[in-house]
């Protein structure tokens, strides 16, 4: 995966997931909108899986970069 790639889906799981589902909580609280604690807590929970996902990828590449340091 590029670093932009990353990046991005990053960026996504940790700005755009959890800003959308505050802006669907507060307009839904407003006007009424349906299933308000379901789209806001599936938008946090698919946040997290992928945050810990990337965490899990991260984690991966920095020791894979730290083997070939070592030779």
């Amino acid at each position: 995966m590029s670093n932009k790639c990353f990046d991005t889906i990053r960026t996504i799981s940790e700005v755009v997931l959890p800003a959308l589902g505050a802006c669907y909580a507060a307009l839904g609280a407003l006007w009424g909108w349906p299933y308000i604690e379901g789209v806001t807590g599936s938008l946090a929970a698919i946040g997290l899986c992928i945050g810990t996902i990337l965490a899990g990828l991260r984690d991966a590449y920095n020791k894979k970069q730290e083997d070939s340091d070592d030779e």
